[in-house]
């Protein structure tokens, strides 16, 4: 009866774990990010496949520290907000995104958050803050150092721009994302660049 009960537990668990192969990059720090596959890797840059993600967002109205600080509190209080609904929203996943989008008027800037699959999907309950749910996508990555900035990515998304015209890739001049892994205070940083395809 034992060995049968065994075969049958083993079973169950397998069924379990298929297509939980992905395991996260070192960088994600043992905390839940968005599942991707490398394709291709160059001297400057890495072009990945994400599949499809959902994220909160809000806008950031320009990039002082005192408008970014305030889309990071808007954010962590619509996360309250949610627990306290009972839609839990996990906040300890990564990356934290800065999106730019360049336009006539300048640049557009926004802050998200990842929200891992499976999590229920929260009431819309603050105008401030969206859900967005992004396909599947190709990615191309630069990844850098040191303590994160508007300047530092500005410049990172430059050079990533340049690498991906010389290789000939097709990409979205106008629209980049700098990706954080780690708390700004942290003493060491794995910070990307991504634009997508």
């Amino acid at each position: 009866m034992e060995q049968p009960l065994f075969v049958l537990v083993a079973l169950v668990l397998v069924s379990f774990c298929k297509g939980q192969d992905w395991m996260p990059p070192e960088f994600c720090h043992q905390k839940k990010c968005p599942q991707f596959k490398v394709v291709e890797t160059n001297q400057d840059f890495e072009e990945r496949l994400y599949v499809a993600t959902d994220w909160i967002t809000t806008k950031v109205e320009s990039s002082g520290i005192a408008d970014v600080t305030a889309a990071y509190s808007r954010l962590k209080n619509y996360c309250q907000k949610q627990k306290e609904a009972g839609y839990e929203i996990p906040v300890d996943t990564w990356p934290g995104l800065i999106s730019v989008t360049e336009d006539e008027d300048g640049p557009a800037l926004s802050m998200s958050w990842f929200v891992p699959p499976g999590t229920p999907k929260p009431e819309h309950t603050d105008e401030l803050v969206t859900l967005q749910s992004i396909p599947e996508a190709t990615v191309y990555v630069r990844t850098f150092s040191g303590t994160p900035s508007i300047e530092k990515g500005q410049d990172n998304a430059k050079i990533l721009h340049e690498a991906l015209v010389k290789a000939g890739k097709t990409f979205n001049p106008h629209t980049y994302a700098g990706a954080g892994y780690e708390s700004y205070f942290s003493l060491t940083h794995h910070n990307e660049i991504w634009i997508y395809a």
